[in-house]
């Protein structure tokens, strides 16, 4: 992460933040939220949280168009 490349070459917190263009409330979130991630792992994490949100939203799809069928079916169109 350039943020903490750029931390370990002694800049403090604000000046690394101004760096890279974000807060410093944004920075630490960032660092509660992946801190503890590789930039592999975070990539991973954000890839399935991406897949999850499809899925999600197929399921509610599926979900309206089960209902759908359902009223059709007792003729209540």
């Amino acid at each position: 992460m350039a943020a903490d490349r750029l931390l370990a070459e002694g800049k403090d917190t604000a000046a690394v933040c101004r760096e890279l263009g974000v807060s410093e409330a944004t920075y630490h979130r960032w660092r509660n939220q992946f801190g503890g991630l590789k930039a592999e792992d975070a990539k991973k994490l954000k890839d399935l949280e991406r897949e999850n949100a499809t899925l999600k939203r197929l399921l509610a799809n599926a979900e309206l168009e089960k209902d759908a069928l359902r009223e059709i079916a007792k003729g209540n169109f």
